[in-house]
């Protein structure tokens, strides 16, 4: 668990160096890019590898029609449970 936790460690003091290099270099860019000590050549190659535009291309769909279909079904309602007096008067046992 030590090795785990000083690896962590580790990791993150280098994130945190590469986050500062990173950082530091583009603060570098536009100071020179403001004070006009840029060089010409890398002006030149970022003007060259600009990509034309690419047309614009554009899909229409049309819009769908949306069938609805609607059953009904009628249940019929059970019959009604008979007492123990209607059941024996149906088999016959009505005294």
């Amino acid at each position: 668990m030590k090795e785990f936790l000083e690896d962590f460690k580790k990791q993150i003091i280098a994130g945190v160096g590469v986050a500062i290099a990173t950082v530091s270099t583009l603060f570098i860019d536009v100071v020179k890019e403001k004070l006009g000590l840029v060089d010409e050549e890398l002006v030149q190659t970022e003007q060259v590898t600009e990509q034309p535009s690419t047309p614009t291309i554009t899909i229409n769909i049309p819009e769908q029609k949306k069938d609805t279909v609607v059953k009904k079904v009628y249940v019929k309602p059970p019959p009604p449970k008979k007492t123990e007096t209607e059941k024996r008067k149906e088999e016959g046992l009505d005294w």
